[in-house]
């Protein structure tokens, strides 16, 4: 069930990343100028800086930006084993969560690294950008990951050593033990007696 829903979430990253690749490169056929106007408007600066590089630099910034999301996984796989050696089984299971995606990221970053180097030997530029900017978007979802992982809660420690319950009776509630108090014949009252509606 759970690789069943990975499998279908890692197609939606998938077909999501693609869709938003073409819009990036800013093929005019499919997408007309008013998308690539409103993509133009919402891409930040450091973004219209990178996708200027030339394809050797941006081979090269890929490389960067690779490493860092192997210091990613590795700083998040360190906290791991950190929550585990506490035994803090919330924590571990978010950490592991946020892990786990980070290693599909990772290996699309890798796939999609190679597939710049084999545009930049063939002299595509529209191919090495599209690659670069996936791979752009790829940094920013490990860099959001890595502080989701940094936000993950463990066990609180409501407590401090076994727990205890201690019972005081106040003394002005009066001991009415029913053996104690005897018959007595005028507090005894008949059942009442049964009557049929019908009679």
């Amino acid at each position: 069930m759970r690789i069943k829903t990975l499998k279908w979430s890692l197609a939606a990253v998938t077909m999501t990343l693609s869709v938003l690749s073409v819009a990036a490169v800013g093929s005019k056929g499919l997408l007309g100028s008013p998308t690539l106007q409103l993509l133009s408007a919402a891409a930040s600066v450091q973004t219209e800086r990178e996708v200027d590089l030339s394809p050797g630099q941006q081979l090269l910034r890929s490389k960067e930006i690779y490493n860092k999301i192997e210091q990613g996984s590795t700083t998040v796989r360190g906290m791991l084993e950190q929550a585990q050696a506490a035994r803090d089984v919330v924590k571990a299971m978010c950490l592991k969560d946020k892990l786990m995606q980070i290693e599909v990221v990772k290996r699309s970053a890798r796939d999609r690294l190679l597939t710049l180097q084999s545009a930049f030997d063939a002299k595509d530029k529209d191919r090495s950008r599209h690659e670069f900017m996936i791979i752009l978007v790829l940094r920013d979802r490990v860099e959001q990951l890595v502080k989701e992982a940094n936000q993950c809660i463990g066990e609180e420690l409501g407590f401090v050593g076994e727990s205890r319950v201690s019972l005081q009776v106040s003394p002005d509630i009066p001991d009415n033990n029913p053996d104690e108090l005897g018959s007595d014949p005028e507090n005894i009252s008949e059942p009442p007696t049964f009557i049929s509606p019908l009679l």
